[in-house]
């Protein structure tokens, strides 16, 4: 049944139990951690890794771009076989626990084992993003059209306060030491990494219990089994998405807005500490501002949309996007890093919020393979941050300045916000839609 109130709170408390990663592993203690622990004997930033020569804050780039990158290639294939068996459910848990043991695992890392940590930090982007795919098809299975907006914002919201519930502990940790036995600085971020992973499987165990596999659809069996029979799956979806114009003029511009919008969440902090010089602290409290922002502007762009439609709530907040790289490219100062740190919480979560639930009014109505519709949504995403990522490494990489790579998600956002303009407002087309039928 849809819009149970408590499938829909449990639904919702994935991003309450997964969020911690991207708050504390991707944005915040891990990146000001990696920055300070993975350099040389000299303490330079330049490193071994692989026999390779390369910068840390290009390496944290091309980890992010190669762990994506395997993810958009894995994810459509689970996501077909998820389909055919009905067992989605169980795909979310093995990618669940992959992501949160890798996590944990990380409480290992120290300089001697950048490596091995580089790793676990590549299979826990692998783990969260692979289970989120299954984690977003259950939006147009749990809620009704109208809802989806409003459910979707909730889950984002909910992600912020778990998130910012765990960061606070973690953040004590590092501010007062003296609290829990005089440990280092090190040592607290490294319990941190710990507690994600635990955090994660914990409350994950909830949706886990309520969230059911949906009814598998009875179709005709053969002796290839259920890998041959989810690539026929992946094939007929992908057949049906191409004769869906608006569905693909949508993924086109959230590929080329999403390209700019992951980069900024995943190089933000690599960027106040390299390029401005920033002290760990300040950035760790920045990126709490954002995720308490963040928990506002999802509900902010909800209302949006719901009095505009999603297309036009997007691109407000695409055009925000647009200031935010121009302030960027301009910042030398902390309290301008922290002004700009407020304009990205506001339109983060709105923007990943509207994206998923405008991405579901897309999918026809009744459609049994949503999993299978939700993994063209996540190699789209998946592809846009390792072109973005790459992108900004590359560009850092070879002009020696962060800056420069700012200029170019600039670009990037000015073009998705082309894209958008091209789609008709939902409210407007569906306006259309019924007087055709009328006539």
């Amino acid at each position: 049944m849809k819009n149970s109130p408590r499938i829909i709170n449990a639904w919702c408390l994935y991003d309450w139990a997964n969020s911690v990663h991207s708050l504390v592993i991707v944005s915040s203690i891990f990146p000001v951690y990696f920055s300070a622990t993975a350099v040389n004997e000299s303490g330079g930033p330049v490193i071994e890794f692989l026999g390779v020569s390369v910068k840390n804050s290009v390496l944290f780039s091309y980890s992010v771009s190669a762990s994506f990158l395997l993810i958009a290639l894995l994810s459509p294939f689970c996501t077909a076989i998820a389909d055919y068996s009905g067992l989605k459910k169980s795909f979310m848990k093995f990618f669940c626990y992959l992501g949160a043991i890798n996590c944990s695992l990380l409480y290992f890392f120290t300089r001697e084992t950048t490596t091995f940590a580089v790793i676990c930090f590549i299979l826990s982007l692998i783990g969260w993003s692979g289970s989120i795919v299954f984690y977003n098809s259950y939006l147009p299975e749990i809620a009704s059209e109208d809802q989806f907006d409003r459910v979707s914002a909730r889950g984002f919201s909910m992600g912020y306060v778990g998130s910012v519930i765990l960061m606070v502990f973690n953040l004590s940790m590092i501010l007062f030491p003296q609290w829990y036995g005089g440990i280092s600085g090190g040592m607290a971020s490294r319990i941190s990494f710990l507690t994600v992973g635990v955090w994660w499987i914990g409350f994950a165990q909830i949706p886990f219990r309520r969230l059911t596999d949906p009814v598998r659809v009875e179709r005709e069996e053969n002796s290839s089994g259920w890998i041959f029979n989810g690539f026929r799956e992946l094939k007929k979806v992908f057949g049906q998405v191409r004769q869906q114009g608006l569905l693909k003029r949508f993924l086109l511009a959230f590929f080329v807005y999403n390209m700019g919008v992951q980069t900024v969440m995943y190089i933000a902090t690599i960027f106040g500490s390299d390029e401005l010089k920033l002290p760990g602290q300040s950035l760790i409290i920045t990126i709490l501002l954002i995720q308490l922002v963040g928990i506002a502007g999802a509900t902010l762009f909800a209302r949006l949309s719901g009095r505009f439609g999603n297309i036009y709530a997007l691109m407000v907040a695409v055009t925000i996007w647009v200031g935010i790289c121009i302030g960027a490219y301009f910042v030398t100062t902390e309290y301008q890093f922290y002004g700009l740190a407020v304009l990205v919480g506001l339109v983060m979560g709105g923007v990943q919020a509207l994206s998923r639930a405008t991405y579901s009014k897309f999918i026809p109505e009744g459609t049994h393979d949503t999993a299978s519709y939700f993994s063209f949504y996540d190699v789209t995403e998946k592809l846009s941050i390792v072109i973005g990522t790459a992108m900004y490494g590359l560009i850092e990489q070879v002009t020696g300045s962060m800056r420069n790579s700012v200029l170019a998600l600039l670009v990037v956002f000015a073009i998705g916000l082309l894209l958008l303009w091209r789609i008709p407002s939902q409210k407007v087309y569906r306006v259309r839609l019924e007087a055709e039928e009328i006539s």
